[in-house]
């Protein structure tokens, strides 16, 4: 096998395929990146049994062949050379061989068959959507879903198409992000949930560029296909949330507020609450709405924090609880410059949205305060 590549070229695709390199294994092989030659272009493939990923690039095949190396010693010795035209061998030793100016490297390789290969999907149902449009779903849903192994469900987004609208849904108990975005070709409706870990890979690589992606599932199984990119990914078992029956429809207290403003305000109140001599336990903020005012305060060991601003009202005065961090998340995740929050009662679900968006809904469950 004889190579010569375009270091930016090589850098992309390395890039993009270590997010599906195994950390913990006991298989070596999958801690390498598959490298296959074909006329004109090289694939590289790596696969954690979780997820897997093919990226193509051009480059000036001198030789055929195949081999595996380690990723971590590749990527980092490719990163490293100067920004020029790299060529890479396999010689009669079986050792992969990098030039490039003055530089000399030679590495172990694995056997390429041993590689395992990726799963053949047998797509049932498909969509198309603009990768910038995708990145912008799963950035404002990723950051809700749950961690707890326990419910294996909920540490991934539901995608789910319903009446040729895509929503994407991530939920881990205490809270909920809801996206949706209309499709411009006609689609089935159905239903999966996307691992988080595969999605937040999967927004590293995508491009803010209306370059379109496909999205095709099957029973257990995910294929995303950019133009020089494959993305394989398992799916997960289990019954979602019926998050359309938990979203309260109405509202009894409103607020109207600058989204920067009130985020200043939490973030600096979070600092009292989070700075807690007892790391373990963990301080709400209490949320007070007035007319034409709203309080935000903390009190623990460490010190108070209040701030007061003033903003549009409706409905009556209350009083609730609430875990700053999961207000931030939200808050950070939208990119209009006024929101609404939405509450019901001191131990109801609480709404933020843009005011100008009605595709965007976060759900947050309040803190019971202490008297």
């Amino acid at each position: 096998m004889k190579m010569i590549c375009e270091k930016e070229n090589l850098l992309k695709a390395i890039n993009s395929v270590t997010k599906a390199v195994a950390s913990k294994t006991t298989m070596p092989i999958l801690e390498g990146i598959l490298i296959q030659t074909n006329e004109n272009n090289v694939k590289f493939t790596t696969y954690d049994l979780e997820i897997g990923i093919e990226y193509i690039i051009e480059c000036d095949v001198k030789e055929q062949g195949a081999t595996v190396v380690n990723s971590i010693m590749f990527s980092e010795i490719i990163r490293k050379l100067p920004d020029t035209e790299i060529t890479i061998t396999v010689n009669e030793n079986n050792l992969l061989v990098i030039e490039c100016e003055g530089s000399l490297y030679k590495l172990a390789t694995m056997n390429p068959d041993e590689f395992p290969e990726l799963p053949k999907i047998d797509i049932e149902n498909s969509i198309q959507i603009e990768q910038n449009s995708l990145k912008d779903m799963v950035k404002k849903t990723i950051f809700a879903v749950s961690t707890e192994e326990n419910r294996p469900i909920f540490t991934g987004c539901l995608f789910e198409i319903k009446e040729n609208k895509l929503n994407v849904v991530a939920v881990d108990g205490f809270r909920l992000a809801w996206k949706s975005k209309f499709l411009n070709n006609k689609v089935n409706d159905f239903s999966a949930v996307i691992p988080g870990r595969t999605l937040n890979e999967i927004n590293k690589i995508l491009l803010d560029s209306f370059d379109m992606i496909k999205i095709g599932v099957s029973k257990n199984q995910a294929l995303f296909e950019m133009e020089n990119c494959k993305i394989v990914t398992r799916l997960l078992d289990g019954e979602f949330l019926n998050y359309s029956s938990v979203i309260p429809g109405n509202w009894e207290t409103r607020i109207r507020v600058d989204k920067n403003v009130i985020q200043n305000c939490f973030e600096r109140v979070s600092l009292i609450s989070a700075s807690s001599i007892e790391k373990e336990k963990k301080y709400p903020v209490k949320v007070l709405v007035d007319i034409g005012k709203v309080t935000i305060s903390c009190t623990n060991q460490t010190g108070d924090a209040k701030e007061e601003m003033y903003v549009s009202t409706e409905g009556k005065n209350l009083e609730a609880g609430f875990n700053p961090k999961y207000f931030l998340d939200a808050l950070r995740a939208i990119d209009d410059q006024e929101v609404y929050i939405d509450f019901g009662s001191s131990i109801s679900p609480c709404i933020i949205k843009p005011v100008d968006d009605g595709d965007y809904i976060y759900m947050v469950l309040p803190i019971r305060m202490k008297e």
